[in-house]
């Protein structure tokens, strides 16, 4: 079980935790430093026909130190909120002098750091009890069940979440959020034998109303499990492929990782050279925006302290941005747009928050309506995406697209291409819905290859 509500929310002893370590820190000989500290709260059930098979639930506070002595750093972690602050400081210390020097090692410049910052209500207050975890999961369940032609359930599962962390840096910031999750989920399985199918659903939102119905989440997995029974082969042919946006995100997410800082910095991105460059259609944007109400990846500040705003990377198809945190911006040229992540064991990265295509202009079905063979992909398997290249190559399963509708299911497909040819050619539809931490309408893309039979 979760502690006590009362205390869940209360971050006064993480900071006070923090703000005694940087003191420590400075006291034992390092030129800066800062700390974090990082609250984790979460409780689940899991059930499968009908039983609970698993009831977890996961309390924990942790601790990270980072101390710079000149351009040497290093990093101590712990999750002891008792223990010595003073010899863990030391030992950060002896660990930073004893380092490689990093010319790009550094806080945030004081004129970086944020001063305030708006309400994200990111914070739900009312958590649920293990039976009402149940009970979602179960109506869930209960729901996939029924659709006709489901033969068994792959699980259900309901849970809540609280984390958040505090930093604290020598540079003067202070600062402390924390936010709530809520989930359901439902797989089902279709058929029977060797030719069984699986789909689910899920919904994950800040605050428990936002939520989609259990019943809504097991209904669609249902309907969706008995959609793929049957699937077909086609042979290998060059069509145009739609994405529906579960998995559009996708090619949100590969954009992404090819302009986050590190990858530029050590040139491993096929994007490094591609700054100022039209890389999709016209009117084509795309958004980080950490500020978001209630957004499951909204947060007032980023790992650096450093105050977060709406970023567009792709800005009327054009490249207009990297994801950076100070030490990439510095060995770049260029100043942090506030996209520092770190763990308490780690340095601050760059990293995505809030991720969006902004929407189209045409309905999903004018989308597909002037194709006569294509390929409508509702699922991708594996890793294929070169981000030093920008080759693609996944398996995928869907519908195939005849005379503009879906029609029969197929699977055992691999589609291919590569990822500038696929910006390039991209059509967003006008069905954007921000369900999860990266979001995207029903994309069409343009004379890939579907590798068959």
């Amino acid at each position: 079980m979760l502690a006590p509500v009362s205390s869940l929310f209360d971050q006064s002893a993480l900071t006070d935790r923090t703000e005694r370590l940087v003191k420590a820190a400075r006291a034992h000989g390092a030129d800066a430093a800062d700390a974090v500290a990082v609250r984790s709260l979460s409780l689940s059930v899991e059930l499968r026909e009908g039983a609970v098979e698993e009831t977890d639930s996961a309390e924990a506070d942790d601790l990270g130190l980072r101390v710079l002595v000149g351009k040497r750093q290093a990093v101590v972690s712990s999750n002891d909120l008792a223990g010595d602050v003073d010899a863990l400081a030391a030992r950060a210390v002896a660990m930073a002098k004893a380092a490689p020097e990093d010319k790009f090692a550094g806080l945030a410049d004081p004129d970086q750091l944020a001063h305030d910052w708006p309400d994200l209500d990111l914070i739900d207050r009312t958590l649920p009890t293990v039976q009402e975890l149940e009970a979602k999961a179960r109506a869930a369940e209960e729901a996939g069940l029924a659709i006709k032609g489901v033969s068994k359930s792959g699980g259900a599962s309901a849970s809540v979440g609280i984390g958040g962390m505090v930093l604290v840096t020598s540079a003067g910031f202070r600062g402390a959020y924390l936010g709530s999750s809520h989930g359901i989920s439902m797989m089902a399985i279709a058929g029977s034998g060797t030719g069984m199918e699986r789909d689910y659903d899920y919904s994950s939102t800040r605050h428990a109303a936002d939520l989609e119905s259990a019943e809504k989440i097991g209904r669609l997995a249902g309907e969706r499990a008995v959609a793929r029974l049957n699937p077909r082969k086609v042979s290998t042919r060059k069509v145009p492929v739609v994405f529906e946006p579960r998995v559009a995100s996708s090619l949100v997410s590969h954009l992404a990782s090819a302009v986050n800082g590190s990858a530029i910095a050590r040139k491993t991105s096929f994007l490094r050279e591609k700054m100022g460059q039209q890389l999709f259609a016209d009117g084509i944007r795309i958004i980080d925006d950490p500020l978001r109400p209630r957004g499951l990846r909204s947060r007032p500040f980023d790992g650096e302290g450093v105050a977060g705003k709406r970023l567009a990377l792709i800005e009327d198809g054009r490249l207009a941005s990297w994801l950076l945190d100070c030490a990439t911006a510095r060995e770049l040229n260029l100043v942090t747009t506030g996209h520092a992540a770190r763990g308490v064991s780690s340095v601050p990265s760059p990293s995505a928050s809030n991720l969006h295509m902004e929407a189209g202009k045409v309905s999903p079905e004018d989308l597909i309506a002037d194709i006569k063979d294509g390929f409508y992909v509702t699922d991708l398997i594996g890793m294929g995406a070169n981000m030093v290249t920008g080759d693609y190559s996944r398996g995928a399963s869907g519908f195939w697209i005849e005379n503009g509708k879906k029609t029969y299911a197929v699977s055992e497909v691999t589609i291919a291409g590569n990822l500038l040819d696929m910006f390039r050619h991209l059509t967003p539809a006008s069905d954007l819905e921000f369900r999860y931490g990266t979001n995207a309408p029903t994309l069409r893309l343009e004379g890939l290859t579907v590798a068959g039979q």
